[in-house]
């Protein structure tokens, strides 16, 4: 199970693999279900601010990933 958790541990997104699939694959499922309604209305925001993750997220797959969606957020 992959999950995207905001700062009060909300799931916003969660992909479920099998159990011997790596954090690399499943990082733009993950990444592209996140959906966080706007108080005001309007499209949902789809793109957090920040990424913190642990060392299993740094290949150069999920950077290069990071890097192509503007805004970029930077990898922690």
């Amino acid at each position: 199970m992959h999950l995207a958790v905001d700062a009060s541990f909300h799931v916003l997104a969660a992909v479920i693999t099998a159990g011997q699939r790596g954090d690399a694959p499943a990082f733009e499922q993950v990444m592209d279900r996140i959906r966080v309604p706007r108080i005001s209305g309007g499209r949902p925001r789809t793109r957090p601010g920040h990424v913190l993750a642990d060392r299993a997220y740094s290949s150069r797959q999920i950077r290069s990933y990071s890097a192509s969606c503007p805004p970029a957020p930077p990898l922690c």
